[in-house]
């Protein structure tokens, strides 16, 4: 039988972060708002793997974490699944072209599947999909949106990164 998953929410200089996940493991990363807080926690949560997304959250936001080291449980294709791994590896701070983490995947003709597998990243942040950038020093995209993107970009770098 399939765990139900717990929501709790985690407010960040990006607005509301929106964590699911069930007792062992966390699934999935959303961008909320305001209105997300009635349909989750943001006090005490039955999930162990929850309670560590929120602090490890909160430490990456205040500068002091530059690497996740959670229980995480995406669902994708295993072509997803490479590029989300590939994406855990790139360096707080740093960023790498959609074409250099292809070529770092052996399929250096599938730039644009990257960016399309970097698109479906359900862990946003935790995966870090915003240190992919165009050539040429493009921001690029970010499914929830450039400006997001940008800022946390800007975090990193002002906290410290590179």
């Amino acid at each position: 039988m399939k765990q139900p998953l717990e929501r709790i929410t985690v407010d960040t200089i990006v607005g509301t972060l929106i964590i699911a996940g069930d007792a062992t493991h966390i699934h999935t990363v959303k961008f909320g708002g305001a209105s997300a807080a009635g349909e989750t926690s943001h006090g005490k949560v039955s999930s162990a793997a929850l309670g560590m997304a929120r602090a490890q959250l909160k430490e990456y936001f205040s500068g002091s974490r530059r690497r996740f080291d959670l229980p995480l449980l995406p669902v994708g294709t295993d072509f997803q699944k490479r590029v989300w791994r590939a994406l855990a590896g790139i360096d707080y701070g740093a960023v790498l072209t959609y074409g250099e983490l292809a070529r770092s995947l052996g399929t250096v003709h599938l730039a644009r599947a990257v960016g399309q597998a970097a698109n479906r990243n359900p862990l946003p942040i935790i995966i870090p999909c915003h240190r992919l950038v165009g050539s040429k020093g493009w921001i690029g995209g970010f499914a929830p949106g450039v400006a997001l993107k940008k800022v946390l970009l800007e975090h990193e770098n002002g906290a410290g990164g590179r």
